[in-house]
């Protein structure tokens, strides 16, 4: 073993996490070391070459409102973008972009070589450096030693990875790397406890192969889109995704080989993602379905591979090309990689504290899929907040605990340390209980000013955003104050919108409520001085629209918040808390919520249980005041 130098934080891994984690690090001031496998598949992404969806899309936002990189380089590397559920109301529209993965790739690498305070090193880690209950660094193969107070682990699916197809299996990471096993078996002996999970991906097809007369087409937007409030340059040479779908011989074939399934032999195995099944999942859940979609999608510029999206599968590579051959235009594809699932390691998340420090080791966060999540943005959401946080630790600065109505960044870690998780956890919007809070068009506004505090927030970007809260501030007050009279032009306006007339003036923003009236209609009414940027006109009718509803949502917030406020004495005494139920005795011991807001929603835990330990937390709190 060697001294091979110090470091303030070091970051284990490469991923979606890690990069995140090492960035937001190194902007703090911290010195930052990133140890991964194989520096040539920085973020590389090993399932869905894409970014983005339901929830997702605002998480990636989210992580750009706080000075994170994701948003920039898909921005700067996608080959379609697309704005989600535009139908609906602004709760739940997200974008979702398509990746060309090498891009993404070697962007982000760039990225990180060019990050002062970030050094790059290629290693396997096959140890954390732990002396009485605290980091000291970590421990490679080659048995270089780093030392550092604080250690964030990202290893994904690497920790004891295996890949399955069919009967066959072999010890693997993602696409034939090498797997992290003693890492995953020092965790184990430092007491941690350990969950198997699995995930699985569809087989890739040469686009050369594919008749696209047979599919239908799936373009992206016309309008420029970007995830970034710092992008002002849009791809417009956008590549289209394709959409078919599995028939009754792809389901008769699957029908028939279940047996031959990885997930379908009778060995026991990892528990697989609800959300995200493969196609045998499919099938046997839901057998009453004649079809599922299939959907192709490019995996960049300059390749020929088609990642066959909704055929996830690890059946074995015989039956994954008679599948193929059942699929609509994909008669006569060439299969270039065979689909597999792949089992893990993971870590239960209740082990952590909500800044992603573990509670057994001080100084060691986890951040990404070995907390039991899938998925490229929840990795990357965990990873900016355990960068943040590690940092702080260790330059003595301020940590960042982001609540349920701030973030869906708030909501997933939330969940994770307080439910825990017993299947690979996948955010979604009804998670969260403040939607229309949450919104993809407001990251900025929420967030902000905290990525700003962290460090993560240049000036000049700074500059821009409160000068845009400004502009929406001002126009929001001009339209509250101005009154728009019922004249003939006003009422063939209403009237050719469909609306009743006005029966005497009303205010701006009370006509702009109306459901068929917009904000270009108020802007042709009562001009502005200046013309305003759209995303500020955005932010104006939203505000003005939903007003009513907002505040609705933040009085909840302020109930929730007395809750949190709520501090449950650090080192308080289950034990001695009469009249709670066992059960909650012992999951409010194993998570060690911090507040009572966060102990009403460990599962197990009932609101009588609530209210007995809100009387003892006073009761302490009385009696401390009468001692002093």
């Amino acid at each position: 073993m060697y001294n091979a130098g110090q470091y303030d934080v070091i970051v284990v891994g490469a991923g979606h996490a890690g990069v995140e984690a090492g960035l937001a690090a190194a902007k703090r001031g911290a010195k930052t070391l990133m140890l991964t496998l194989n520096l040539d598949l920085i973020a590389f992404m090993p399932c869905n070459p894409s970014i983005g969806g339901p929830a997702k899309g605002v998480v990636v936002r989210e992580i750009d409102a706080l000075g994170g990189q994701m948003g920039k380089v898909i921005d700067k590397t996608h080959i379609q973008m697309r704005l989600l559920n535009t139908s609906k109301g602004p709760a739940v529209r997200a974008l979702r972009a398509q990746a060309d993965k090498v891009l993404y790739q070697q962007e982000m690498k760039r990225v990180l070589e060019n990050q002062e305070n970030l050094t790059l090193r290629q290693g396997m880690v096959d140890e954390v450096i732990v002396e009485d209950g605290k980091v000291k660094g970590v421990l490679t193969e080659t048995k270089a030693a780093y030392y550092a107070p604080t250690v964030i682990v990202t290893t994904g699916t690497f920790m004891r990875g295996k890949v399955l197809i069919g009967d066959i299996e072999y010890e693997s990471g993602p696409n034939n790397q090498r797997a992290t096993v003693k890492l995953s078996e020092q965790l184990e002996q430092l007491g941690f406890d350990i969950v198997r999970f699995k995930t699985g991906t569809p087989p890739r097809v040469n686009s050369h192969t594919i008749d696209y007369s047979k599919t239908e087409i799936q373009p992206g937007d016309e309008e420029p889109r970007a995830f970034s409030y710092e992008t002002t340059e849009f791809i417009t040479d956008q590549i289209p995704c394709w959409l078919t779908y599995t028939g009754e011989f792809t389901h008769q074939i699957i029908n028939e080989n279940l047996t031959r399934s990885a997930m379908y032999s009778g060995a026991e195995r990892g528990t697989g993602p609800r959300y995200c099944p493969s196609i045998e999942d499919k099938i046997v859940r839901f057998n009453d379905k004649p079809r599922h979609q299939i959907f192709l999608e490019p995996e960049g510029r300059n390749t020929d591979e088609v990642y066959v999206q909704g055929l996830s599968t690890s059946l074995p590579e015989d039956i994954q090309k008679r599948l193929l051959e059942t699929v609509p235009g994909l008669e006569k594809a060439e299969m270039m990689r065979a689909g597999y699932a792949i089992e893990y390691d993971a870590i239960v998340p209740t082990q952590l504290w909500p800044t992603l420090e573990t509670k057994k080791i001080e100084g060691l966060f986890t951040a990404g899929q070995i907390n039991g999540t899938s998925g490229y943005e929840e990795a990357g959401a965990q990873g900016i907040m355990a960068g943040i946080n590690a940092a702080a630790k260790v330059l003595d600065k301020e940590t960042l605990i982001l609540d349920r109505s701030q973030a869906y960044i708030g909501v997933l870690i939330d969940d994770l340390v307080t439910k825990g998780t017993n299947e690979p956890y996948r955010l979604l919007t009804s998670r969260a209980e403040y939607r229309l809070l949450l919104r993809h068009d407001n990251a900025d506004l929420r967030l902000t000013d905290l990525g700003y505090q962290m460090g993560l927030i240049p000036e000049e970007r700074y500059e821009r955003f409160t000068t845009k809260k400004q502009l929406i501030e001002e126009e929001v007050k001009r339209l509250k104050s101005n009154i728009i009279k019922p004249s003939e032009d006003v009422q063939q306006l209403i009237q050719d919108l469909g609306g009743s007339p006005l029966k005497d003036g009303v205010r701006a923003s009370d006509l702009l409520r109306r459901p068929e009236v917009k904000y270009d209609h108020i802007k042709q009414l009562i001009p502005a001085e200046a013309t305003l940027p759209n995303d500020v006109e955005e932010q104006v009718e939203i505000i003005v629209k939903y007003e009513g509803y907002i505040e609705k949502s933040m009085q909840q917030v302020e109930k929730m918040r007395k809750m949190e406020n709520k501090r449950i004495p650090e080192r308080i005494d289950y034990d001695d808390v009469q009249g709670i139920a066992t059960e909650a005795k012992e999951k409010l011991k194993r998570v060690r919520p911090l507040s009572v807001g966060q102990a009403s929603r460990i599962s197990g835990v009932n609101p009588s249980d609530i209210s007995i330990l809100l009387v003892y937390i006073e009761q302490g709190v009385r009696s401390k005041a009468s001692n002093e």
